[in-house]
């Protein structure tokens, strides 16, 4: 009975974990390029039952211990592009993600693309990143053009044809699911996720480039609602398991009395 209180327990804390990221799935649903997690759960190590002499009473008759969140894992499907009709609005149809320099010798990657521009001209994502190719806009642009590939121009006073002044490569992963999300729309580079790889948008299975789109998050609603329901009610019975532990450790306890 001592044991079920804490197997238990663990599924309560397991529950905890689900309900909390489906929270927070439900609160990026509007968050551009937001991809959903997906809790992982793993059950906790057996222990052989023991007879009342103390010895197993089979080698296969084991109990297990509980269960724990091992790892949420992010969900990198493409969502829904969304019309803005912003020249700085860029969205990505396919797989990768875009460098940018944070400033303090890293690099990190994100598929949110409603990018800015900064004082000194160049290009850098909502909040501020500058993206890692250094692309800048002279002072005097007054248009600006992303090609399918990523090649950015610019229409200056002065000139008919158009000023190419760089190009937004695309980084993928070959495991995508293995970056860690830092937030920000954010994700770094590690050991599972490998060191990205460089591409042109549209090639050698880049996505393209899509301007004036954004992608939207790819939350599912209705799923994220009936994992809820599902979550209270495990929530619920872990709590019940409990109450009926100890309504037996109380029995018990009186019959000692």
């Amino acid at each position: 009975m001592i044991d079920a209180l804490y197997i238990a327990a663990t599924g309560m804390q397991a529950e905890q974990n689900q309900l909390e990221n489906i929270s927070n799935n439900l609160s990026n649903i509007n968050t551009t390029a937001y991809k959903a997690g997906n809790v992982s759960f793993d059950d906790l190590l057996y222990k052989p039952i023991v007879d009342g002499v103390g010895s197993a009473q089979s080698a296969n008759n084991n109990v297990g211990m509980g269960t724990a969140v091992t790892s949420i894992i992010k969900d990198f499907s493409v969502g829904d592009l969304q019309a803005t009709q912003r020249s700085l609005d860029i969205a990505l149809q396919g797989n990768g993600f875009i460098e940018v320099d944070l400033g303090n010798g890293e690099y990190a990657y994100t598929r949110s693309g409603n990018l800015a521009v900064d004082t000194d001209g160049y290009l850098t994502t909502a909040k501020g990143y500058r993206l890692s190719n250094n692309i800048q806009l002279p002072p005097d642009a007054r248009s600006l053009k992303i090609d399918k590939d990523g090649t950015v121009t610019v229409q200056v006073d002065g000139k008919t044809d158009p000023i190419d002044v760089g190009q937004i490569e695309i980084s993928m992963f070959m495991n995508p699911t293995g970056l860690k999300a830092i937030g920000e729309n954010l994700y770094l580079a590690s050991e599972a996720s490998g060191t990205p790889i460089y591409a042109t948008a549209g090639e050698n299975g880049a996505s393209e480039i899509a301007q004036g789109f954004l992608e939207g998050s790819n939350v599912d609603m209705v799923a994220e609602m009936m994992n809820l329901v599902v979550t209270q009610r495990a929530y619920q019975v872990n709590s019940q398991i409990i109450r009926a532990a100890d309504q037996m450790l109380e029995i018990n306890n009186n019959l000692r009395s």
